[in-house]
Order: C-alpha cells, then structure tokens, then sequence
C-alpha cells in the first residue's frame, strides 16, 4: 500500500478542506493509498521535516493557493526532500496549477492524483537561497494582494485584485531598473518587472501564450514608463487576456537573470512579499514533479 501525506491549509480560498476528510480517506483507501493528514500551522515547520523525512512516503499533496505551495516546496526542496507532489488548489488565483491545466474540482484533483501520471516542471532560486513556482515580480501593483480586502477575493477572485489595482493607479511612479540576462543588458526607466514560469500570472491566463514551465527558461515581462491611460489600457488587456505585444511591453526570455535597483521597491515571490534588490535568478529544469491529468 502506497503512503500520501495530505499538508492543508484549512484557511485557503473556497473549499472547506477539514470538513471533507472523512470523503478523502474513503477515496485514497479504495485505491489503495494510505493518507497521512497534517494540518498547516505557522510554528511546524521542523515537524513537518521530521514528518516528511520518517515516514516513507509515496508523494505529498497539498491542498492550498500559490503561497501555500511556495511555502511547502521550499521547505522539502531546501531539506532535500524529492517526492512528487499532488495538487488540489484552492487559492484566489493558484497561477501554478493553471499553469498546469489542474482543474479546481476536488473529485477531478483526486482522480488525476490517482492515476499517477506525472510530469517534470522547472523551478527558480532567488539569490540562491529562496524558491518559486509562478513568479517574481516588483514595482507597481505588487502590494495589490496584500491591500485587497479576504472577502472581495472570495467574492471577486482575480478580479478583486484589478479594482485594486485601479484604486492605486494615481500614486504610481516609475523607478530605474538595470536587467542582465545571458545574452543582454537592459536599463530602463519601468513601472513593473514580472518573471513567470508559466502561462498565468495574478489569476490572469496567457500572459504569454508561448510559456513552457518544463523548458528550463524564464519569461520576463517589463512595462516601461508610460502614460497613465497607456497604463490603464494595460491592465483593460490583461482584465481581457488580450496580447500584452506592445510599445510599453518588453519581453525576454533567458535561464539566468540579475536585476539591481532601490533596495525599497516591494518584492513579490509567488504572491507573497519577498525581500528586496538585488536579485540574482536562475531557473533549475525540470527540478519537481507534479501529477497531471
């Protein structure tokens, strides 16, 4: 009989997880997986290592949005823990599972975890130290998950953080960022840089339509310094998922990247805040594996 360990965050996104446990268990049993549920709290990180490391586990599952997943990946990834993982997301936007085309139905989530396929997908590492599925960003608008109030994303999802968004638009200013890649130096006055690993970013889709998360390649978006209406016709594309190809957009691609820039421009790693310049990225391919339908 194989062994899952089931890490929740029963305080994520839409779906009360705790109260369907008893449904989980019958699922994963008649199969023949044996789940070990743990419970997400902020003072368990080391009994979650010992959890992990002791048990022989098949694969983890984590049930939660994009930070929850950051959070955990981070803690096996850095500990040398290299299970598969299931995913069941919950979150307002969970941009890494879209990526992936995981459907947001627990019933459907389980049953691809079930059948056990799996594929490879790529990782970045920040300063050498720190780990992200989705994406880095900085500049302009980055805070917008952390001002918009829990129940407008319920409510709302991504588009809560839009209206946000606007709400921010007239104190905007554009800072200097110096950008190196393996192939190019960039300096730019900008609003926004945003690094993906996927399709989605902020529960928008195909940002860039083109986007492989199992390449071993970053995408780079960055929005230069532009008129307030030019910036505000931006965010009507992304609300519309029209191309964002555009005098204001410069896209790259690259395995390596180091940015520079005032030490005071807010960070965002996978939704959460993340520390400051400088950055130096590099993306390690096919560094996970994750089942998919």
């Amino acid at each position: 009989m194989k062994k899952a360990l089931f890490i929740y965050n029963p305080s994520s996104g839409f779906q009360n997880i705790s109260q369907k446990i008893d449904y989980i268990i019958n699922r994963f049993q008649k199969n023949n997986i044996f789940v070990h549920f743990y419970r997400i709290s902020h003072t368990g990180q080391a009994m979650l290592i010992n959890i992990l490391r002791d048990n022989n586990f098949s694969y983890v599952i984590i049930v939660g949005g994009d930070g929850t997943l950051n959070s955990i990946i981070n803690l096996m990834l850095k500990n040398n823990i290299n299970l598969p993982i299931g995913v069941i997301p919950t979150g307002t936007c969970n941009d890494f599972a879209s990526s992936l085309n995981l459907p947001s139905k627990l019933d459907k989530c389980i049953d691809i975890i079930i059948n056990g396929q799996e594929t490879d997908v790529d990782v970045g590492l920040i300063n050498h130290e720190r780990y992200f599925l989705s994406t880095c960003a900085g500049g302009i608008l980055t805070d917008v998950a952390f001002k918009t109030d829990n129940r407008l994303k319920k409510n709302l999802g991504p588009l809560a953080y839009y209206l946000q968004a606007l709400s921010q638009m007239a104190d905007i200013k554009p800072f200097t960022l110096k950008l190196q890649t393996d192939t190019e130096l960039l300096e730019e006055e900008i609003f926004l840089f945003l690094i993906t690993n996927g399709t989605q970013a902020g529960g928008f889709s195909n940002l860039i339509t083109e986007a492989n998360i199992s390449d071993g390649m970053m995408d780079i978006i960055l929005i230069k310094n532009c008129h307030p209406i030019d910036l505000a016709n931006l965010a009507f594309s992304v609300l519309s998922s029209n191309s964002l190809k555009c005098k204001n957009i410069i896209n790259l691609r690259t395995k390596n990247c180091t940015i520079e820039g005032s030490n005071n421009l807010l960070l965002t790693f996978d939704g959460e805040e993340g520390s400051s310049l400088p950055l130096s990225i590099n993306f390690i391919n096919k560094a996970l594996k994750v089942f998919v339908g």
